[in-house]
């Protein structure tokens, strides 16, 4: 398909065919998760350079309307889900809130001795067991997170006698064991997707994951839970709330 640019126009030319992909879109000439035509095709069907081409697709991935899948090409992004960190709300829960269907698939749910991150998280030794529960999290069959969980065998000792996969797990825990979030640690970075994450998210090997830890605490300062959590960045984001004596910095 060939478009027709206003060269004696003042809108500079990459302005131009960015309104034009951007007006394709919106009308659905390229539908989520479809390949739009590579540069090479762009270049001629623009007929401008392959630079200004460039140029343009990087902006627009850049705002998050495409998306590029190295070795495949570029992709009409689908649109992100913005979720709350799940200190305040389980992402579950949140998730079929905004009316979203979910499955849960059970990867691991056994009694075992601590890794050391664990440890240092959860205050015990080696020799002191921990459930570890993994859950990957889809929203209509498309992997959006992995969930990673231990939790001291001594708080919750008929642990593995409950559903943890059609009950959320901090509903499990407040419930069958009086373990009740009082204070949370929590922390956020970008890590590289490992071989194994790849594959239960679906995603490249090394593509940036957004990394939540958290280290939950009952009003008597035990800590119960400790949790990593991955998200797949290019799924979803995570907004978090403040209130308060706030200084700006």
């Amino acid at each position: 398909m060939q478009y027709v640019l206003d060269r004696d126009s003042v809108k500079p030319l990459y302005v131009q065919i960015g309104g034009i992909i951007r007006d394709g879109l919106a009308r659905g000439v390229w539908k989520q998760g479809e390949r739009i035509p590579s540069e090479a095709e762009l270049q001629e069907s623009f007929n401008v350079s392959r630079m200004t081409v460039r140029g343009v697709v990087s902006s627009l991935v850049d705002e998050g309307l495409l998306q590029r899948v190295p070795g495949k090409g570029t992709f009409v992004a689908t649109p992100k889900i913005t979720a709350k960190s799940p200190m305040y709300r389980g992402i579950r829960e949140q998730l079929e809130t905004m009316g979203y269907k979910t499955q849960t698939k059970l990867l691991k749910f056994e009694a075992v001795s601590p890794p050391r991150f664990a440890q240092d998280a959860l205050g015990v030794t080696a020799d002191k067991g921990v459930f570890e529960i993994v859950r990957l999290r889809k929203i209509e069959d498309r992997p959006v997170s992995l969930h990673r969980s231990w939790i001291p065998v001594k708080y919750a000792p008929s642990l593995l006698e409950h559903d943890v996969i059609n009950e959320q797990l901090c509903t499990v825990l407040s419930d069958a064991f009086e373990l009740k979030a009082a204070e949370t640690h929590e922390t956020l970075e970008a890590v590289a997707a490992s071989e194994d994450e790849a594959n239960n998210l679906q995603c490249e090997e090394g593509m940036p994951l957004l990394l939540l830890e958290d280290t939950l605490y009952d009003a008597r300062g035990r800590a119960f839970e400790y949790t990593k959590l991955l998200l797949r960045g290019d799924h979803m984001k995570v907004r978090f709330n403040f209130s308060g004596d706030i200084k700006a910095k």
